[in-house]
């Protein structure tokens, strides 16, 4: 059992730790056992690790309260740490914690008490949004006069006047009722609680089962107070009630989920018609494994992945085979995050189903092998760039996800501040010269490419792009793909391209020093060149162009200016919160006493992280007639360092603190993305 919790003794103080989902009988099992030996051994100071544990459900529940009502009889106790967002609102649903102390102490240690539950309040609604801070005082004054005239309650007539959100209004309600409000999601459920209750009695009554601990069963409802609907549920189950307070439409969504999904894929698709189409699908001949790859179930799942992937702005959906498990990841805003896990014998028909759509030989599983499909969902065309590479448990799959309905083209939305904004369009206004675009790979090069050629196109100029591969397709521009399978590479094609009588040239990439010699003709011989160069920041672009040969007297007449960039993930504006921060991190970025900085809580919306969303924060370096003749003499890294620090430059740190101290991000973010220097 010790290979499923792991046991680790600091002074009188027990930590355990479970792995995996403690939704898993063995895993309870060993959870519980783990618990009795300590007993027997006297130590009655337990904590458990929560940091590995994905799910809990009603019987983990029940070992977890029996363990911490024997610990407490004897003297002791049981604390728990590094609870999920999601853990956390489980044990807030089931009465183990109130959500005032959650939010207080958030992944820090917390005592399991039932006297955390919240009780009735006797302040009203108007007084209780007041000072919860969701209202002000003349909107409560206004919503009040309504009310004298009307008789309506409260909460409708701020609803409807827009005085609060939907959210806000149950928040308040849930505190004047004694009762948790909660945003509802899979795994906030117990399928073996759900099943006490019939669809078709749910959806009568608008109610969800969560969890069934002992004889009370905990119950998400959006009226609290309809007795006859309650009583109903009593009788059919026989259980005591514990009510959650959540939204019709919540309720409603997740009902749809909980009966109709089977237990591999909960969540994974709305109670929707599929809108997705194949774009002019070929099927090859079929395989035995094939025959269950275009059976109705594998397809529905592939279908359900890509419009989640679409509907979830993922830029890159992960499905890997593991030792006992498939694992589905979305990597949103630069994140993975675990989406699907399923059974083994399911991956590789998913492969099969996907290589079929790809156009790809589906009897090849030694080989990597790379294809694209197009699909049409939400009425928009959607890319996909299939890759699958073999590995020893089965192949992994990466699809990157190229949506034209969330690209962003426009110079003006990149994100750039009012000074770069200015500059770059300053140095895309030269009539030639070379303009590089630096940044590791993700880091929204091609965008700030795409949107540069976007800004410059015009009937009177002859653009040509030149791209590995074209991600999106642009009016009135001459694109052009590379095919390095027939010898047409950057540099052979950038040659015929001169041919074309190019005005502006886009060079997806400058990978060798042919391509970059041919760029920097080009650029001197009056044509505007732009393309990107993977380094850390703008300094380090012009080392690495004099390292791959190009002559620093070259570079210095050509080179019109670089602009390093990355992308840091926004506060989620659904979850946002301000703070005060600590005055020695005040002090030493600067920032005055009175600055409130800004982070998210975590909610359904942002996958509890926090975040929803990037922007860009940027570096410009502009090629002025001082920096022309540093670079002649060849300088050293740490000579061009030290010159654009003497200049003021405004480096990536410095633009991204800025975005810090407006609240667009958290410094924890920035720090995580770009190295202060």
């Amino acid at each position: 059992m010790a290979e499923f919790v792991a046991r680790t003794v600091l002074g009188g103080i027990t930590y355990l730790a479970p792995v995996d989902s403690l939704a898993n009988e063995p895993i309870q099992a060993a959870l519980a056992d783990s618990i009795k030996s300590c007993i027997a051994a006297n130590r009655v100071q337990l904590v458990v690790d929560f940091d590995r544990v994905r799910l809990v459900n009603s019987k983990a529940l029940e070992i977890i309260l029996d363990a911490s009502n024997q610990l407490t009889h004897r003297g002791g106790s049981l604390r728990y740490v590094n609870l999920s967002h999601l853990l956390t609102d489980i044990f807030i649903a089931n009465g183990i914690i109130a959500a005032d102390a959650a939010h207080q102490a958030g992944a820090n240690v917390l005592q399991l008490a039932d006297q955390h539950q919240l009780g009735t309040s006797t302040a009203k609604f108007g007084d209780l949004a007041l000072e919860m801070g969701v209202i002000t005082g003349k909107q409560l004054t206004e919503a009040l006069q309504l009310q004298s005239r009307s008789g309506k309650q409260l909460g409708q007539i701020m609803l409807e006047r827009s005085m609060l959100p939907e959210v806000d209004l149950f928040r308040v309600l849930g505190r004047q009722m004694g009762i948790p409000h909660l945003q509802l999601r899979p795994g906030l459920y117990d399928p073996a609680a759900v099943s006490l209750i019939s669809k078709e009695t749910a959806q009568r009554l608008l109610v969800l089962p969560m969890f069934k601990i002992y004889d009370t069963l905990t119950l998400a409802t959006a009226d609290p107070q309809a007795i006859p609907a309650l009583d109903q549920i009593r009788d059919a189950t026989r259980c005591k009630l514990r009510l959650v307070l959540s939204s019709r439409d919540n309720i409603a969504k997740n009902l749809a989920d909980a009966y109709d999904k089977p237990a591999h894929i909960v969540g994974l698709v709305d109670d929707v018609q599929s809108d997705i189409e194949v774009v002019d699908q070929e099927l090859p001949a079929q395989s035995v494994i094939d025959e269950m790859a275009v059976a109705s179930p594998i397809i529905n799942l592939v279908n359900g992945l890509l419009q989640r992937a679409v509907r979830e702005r993922a830029s890159d959906i992960h499905i890997e085979c593991l030792r006992d498990k498939s694992l589905v990841r979305f990597r949103i805003d630069g994140v993975l995050y675990e989406i699907l896990t399923l059974r083994t014998d399911m991956h590789p028909a998913i492969v099969s189903r996907l290589k079929v759509m790809a156009k790809l030989d589906i009897a090849e599983r030694r080989m990597p092998q790379d294809g694209r499909i197009q699909v049409i969902t939400q009425g928009r065309p959607i890319d996909l760039r299939f890759s699958s590479l073999p590995g020893i448990f089965g192949e992994k799959v990466v699809l990157r996800v190229l949506d034209k309905g969330q690209s962003i083209l426009d110079v003006e939305k990149i994100g750039m501040s009012t000074p770069n904004l200015e500059l770059f369009k300053k140095l895309l206004g030269r009539s030639y010269g070379l303009i590089l675009v630096t940044g590791p790979t993700g880091s929204g090069k091609t965008s700030t490419l795409y949107a540069a050629v976007n800004f410059l196109k015009s009937i009177e100029k002859n653009i040509v792009t030149i791209e590995d591969p074209v991600e999106y397709q642009l009016d009135i521009i001459n694109q052009n793909q590379v095919n390095e399978a027939i010898g047409l590479g950057f540099a052979r094609m950038l040659r015929h391209v001169l041919r074309q009588d190019p005005d502006i040239i886009m060079v997806g990439e400058v990978r060798d020093r042919e391509t970059a010699e041919i760029a920097v003709q080009a650029a001197l011989t009056g044509h505007l060149v732009l393309s990107t160069l993977h380094t850390n920041d703008s300094v380090g672009a012009l080392s690495r162009m004099i390292e791959m040969g190009i002559p620093p007297y070259l570079l210095s007449s050509a080179l019109a200016g670089v602009v390093a960039q990355r992308l840091v993930r926004q506060v989620c504006d659904a979850c946002r919160t301000t703070f005060l921060p600590q005055p020695e991190l005040a002090a030493t970025y600067g920032w005055g006493p009175s600055l409130r900085l800004a982070r998210g809580r975590g909610c359904p919306a942002c996958f509890d992280s926090g975040y929803k969303g990037r922007l860009g924060i940027y570096e410009i370096l502009e090629s002025t007639e001082h920096l022309q003749r540093l670079m002649i003499k060849n300088p050293s890294k740490d000579e061009l360092h030290s010159f654009v620090t003497e200049s003021g430059l405004k480096t990536l740190f410095a633009d991204g603190l800025q975005a810090v101290e407006k609240g667009r991000t958290t410094l924890e973010e920035l720090l995580r993305v770009v190295n202060a220097v």
